[in-house]
């Protein structure tokens, strides 16, 4: 059975590149749709420009979303999709955190910088998809503003460290929304890990300064993606959004 894929993307040699970025990435069979606006988008995922994508088991199993299109935001689609199965990718030509962590707060499960090499995005597209997302370092940043302003609203952030057959089921803003009080906060090991990766480090040198696996590292990484799902509501992200852009 092939995997559905659904790239959104305006450019059509950017739409064509990209299909040739998963193609070379998994070796299963794949049924791309591609669409070039937002509304071509919601028409293929049998949406409204208001409502949510609902679960199918036939739907699509992953999704690139590139967030700069000629009908809106790729923001808009991300929130639609939030709860959604799929794996959710933002791509952009904009490497800057202003763009990326919004995407985040919406519901990405990792983003693709469109200039990057071929294999480069081959390499980072596969990771996305086993749960290993990266971190650049100014994304590491804003996660650590983030759950620090949970911490200084009584969240429970530890600042005590310095300043497709495989395919998986992620200035600094204010958080979002009012978190219960039962919802984690960075523990003193995820604090470390973004603290690292906020100074450029790498993951193996991250790993070696914590006396710990690679993966494990990498585990950090993903339980700090799945905390900023909790604490964070997609509509909430996008109307921050639109206000910091008016």
């Amino acid at each position: 059975m092939s995997i559905r894929v659904l790239i959104v993307e305006d450019n059509a040699v950017a739409r064509s590149f990209l299909v040739r970025v998963v193609r070379e990435s998994f070796s299963d069979e794949i049924d791309f749709t591609e669409a070039r606006d937002l509304d071509s988008a919601r028409q293929a995922l049998g949406i409204g420009p208001s409502q949510r994508a609902r679960p199918d088991p036939k739907g699509f199993r992953l999704i690139l979303c590139d967030l700069e299109q000629p009908d809106g935001s790729g923001l808009e689609l991300l929130a639609q999709l939030a709860g959604h199965p799929a794996i959710k990718i933002a791509t952009t030509l904009h490497c800057d955190d202003d763009h990326l962590f919004p995407a985040l707060q919406c519901g990405a499960d990792g983003y693709l910088l469109k200039e990057d090499r071929f294999e480069v995005l081959v390499e980072e597209l596969q990771k996305i998809v086993r749960g290993q997302p990266s971190l650049s370092p100014a994304i590491a940043r804003r996660f650590l503003g983030f759950f620090r302003g949970i911490d200084n609203r009584g969240g429970s952030v530890d600042s005590s460290f310095g300043s497709l057959s495989e395919f998986g089921g992620r200035t600094l803003p204010a958080p979002l929304g009012s978190p219960a009080a039962d919802m984690p906060g960075l523990n003193s090991r995820e604090n470390e890990v973004l603290t690292y990766l906020a100074k450029g480090f790498t993951i193996k040198e991250i790993a070696r300064l914590m006396g710990i696996k690679w993966f494990a590292v990498n585990d950090h990484i993903k339980a700090v993606y799945r905390k900023l799902a909790q604490h964070s509501s997609p509509d909430e992200a996008l109307e921050l959004h639109r206000l910091t852009r008016d």
